[in-house]
Parts: C-alpha cells; sequence; structure tokens
C-alpha cells in the first residue's frame, strides 16, 4: 500500500558509479516526494533546504545539531546509502549502523591478505612505508615495530620542539588519563579523533576493522592501523599546536581545543577521504608475496 511512496521501486545505483560521501549538519534530514531532504541553518553548508542525491552517495555523515527522520532512514537503506553520526567533521564516531555498501570486494581482499602470513606482512611493511618515508627491508613484524617506535620517539621530539613545547616523553596512564601533563593530555584526545576519522573511512569502505596488519588484539585493529598512518602528519601536529594554545586560551578545555583543531585538519587535509583512498590502494592493488 505504500508502494511509490518513497521512491523504494527505483533502481540501485552500483557504488563503483557513486561520488563518496558528504557531511550534513546542524539541519533536519527528512523525505519529500522519494527523495532526502536537508533543511540546516548552516553549517558545512550555507543555510537552506536541499535535495540530497542519495543514489548517488555512498555515505551520508550526520553532524552535530542535526535530526533524521524514520523515514529517511528506511529510503537509505532500501538504496545501500550508509549512515554515521560523527563529530564536526568528523573528529568523532558515534555510530554507524549497517547500511553500508552493499559491496563485499573490499572486505573479502582484505580477509585473504591477512589470511595469508607473507601477504600480511607486505601490507604491514607497506603500512611502514606510508609512515616513515621509506621501504625497510626487514621481515619481521617485532623488528619493524621496533625501528618505528624509535622513531617515533625521534617524531616525538622534533614536532614538540617546532611548536614550542617541552617534551618529557610519552606518558599516559589509563586509570587517571588527566594526570598526564597537556602535551600528553592533547595527543590523547588527538589520536582519539583521528582514530575516529579512521573508523568512518573503514565504515564507508565496508572493510573489517577487527583484521589489522600492524595491531592486532583490538577488535578496532584496522581503525588502528590507518588512524597511525596519520600520526605525524595530523595526530601530533594537532595535539602539539593545541598544547601550545592552551598557555593563551584559559577559556577552553584542552579537549574542546583539540577537537576545534583536528575539524580544521580533518576539513584542509580532506583527512576522511584520504584514508578511504589509502585503503582501496592496500586492497585493490596489494602488495605482492
Amino acid at each position: 500500500m505504500l508502494r511509490g511512496r518513497l521512491g523504494l521501486e527505483t533502481a540501485r545505483v552500483a557504488h563503483a558509479d557513486r561520488h563518496g560521501l558528504i557531511l550534513l549538519d546542524y539541519g533536519n534530514l527528512s523525505v519529500e516526494k522519494g527523495c532526502l531532504r536537508f533543511v540546516t541553518a548552516g553549517g558545512s553548508l550555507e543555510p537552506g533546504d536541499y535535495q540530497v542525491p542519495h543514489q548517488g552517495l555512498s555515505f551520508v555523515l550526520l553532524g552535530p545539531g542535526s535530526t533524521v527522520s524514520h523515514d529517511a532512514l528506511r529510503l537509505m537503506a532500501r538504496h545501500g546509502t550508509g549512515l554515521a553520526a560523527v563529530g564536526s567533521d568528523g573528529v568523532r564516531c558515534y555510530t554507524a549502523p549497517p547500511l553500508g555498501p552493499d559491496r563485499s570486494d573490499l572486505a573479502r581482499q582484505q580477509a585473504r591478505i591477512w589470511s595469508d602470513e607473507k601477504k600480511r606482512l607486505e601490507t604491514a611493511r607497506q603500512m611502514y612505508a606510508i609512515r616513515l618515508g621509506e621501504v625497510l627491508p626487514h621481515r619481521s613484524i617485532e623488528v619493524l615495530r621496533g625501528i618505528e617506535g624509535a622513531r617515533m620517539k625521534e617524531a616525538y621530539r622534533l614536532i614538540a620542539q617546532r611548536h614550542g613545547i617541552r617534551w618529557r616523553g610519552r606518558r599516559y596512564d589509563r586509570k587517571n588519563p588527566d594526570a598526564a601533563d597537556i602535551a600528553n593530555q592533547a595527543i590523547n584526545h588527538a589520536a582519539t579523533a583521528v582514530e575516529a576519522a579512521a573508523a568512518i573511512a573503514v565504515a564507508c569502505t565496508s572493510t573489517l576493522p577487527q583484521l589489522g596488519f600492524i595491531h592486532e588484539d583490538s577488535d578496532q585493529s584496522f581503525v588502528l592501523d590507518i588512524a597511525d598512518l596519520y600520526r605525524t602528519t595530523i595526530t601530533l601536529p594537532v595535539a602539539f599546536s593545541s598544547a601550545k594554545e592552551t598557555e593563551t586560551n584559559d577559556r577552553d578545555t584542552i579537549d574542546r581545543i583539540v577537537r576545534r583543531r583536528a575539524s580544521r585538519a580533518f576539513r584542509k587535509e580532506k583527512v576522511i577521504p584520504s584514508m578511504i583512498d589509502r585503503i582501496k590502494v592496500l586492497f585493490v592493488k596489494p602488495a605482492s608475496p
């Protein structure tokens, strides 16, 4: 009896022919005449009333200050358009309902590579090469982790120095995170923001968060792998610049300052689209054994 009301009988568009994701914030997402409608007071979009081309999108990121109707969820589910509730510009990923792309090619390729010990190591080496700027000859994950750890210590020191921060080393007590100095607290908050962006990218590509290549134990291992690719380019610059800002800004908490700076960095550097592209490169063109 509701056939045609939401345009549910129309054909789907393959995700290979879609145009990625869109951020919608400070507005209401609903359905009008079988199409998604977003009315916003202004945020990532100028204030106004927009028709959202859901059949041309793989994922909708619903930002702060927004609501979504039941009809909108039903329409997106029918057409395989994903939805995730996120923080400003993706600095948090609150939920990613199972409305993702109707495809499994990347996940299947990820599983094939992960289940082959040689290919898994080659992918780990490829990820270390992205982080360190060179392909290391070593073929032991323990040795690679050791080299990366030593280089990261130097990276912390140099990036802190660049932002005028006195660095005493990485110290973090999970039971009492606020006991750390401001620089370490800022790193914790920045890492959380970048991990949220990575979670969005993993959800958008329908890859498997549990199957990491460098991280192993967490159910978000692959998310952590992707987030770590941006440690020296996004996480640490955001953290140390935020720590520096606290010297002149006593109105905001370090968490708020980090979120604001991370949001700007994500938008300027197109972090989430970059993560999606890197995931595709890892699995569409996998490393040779």
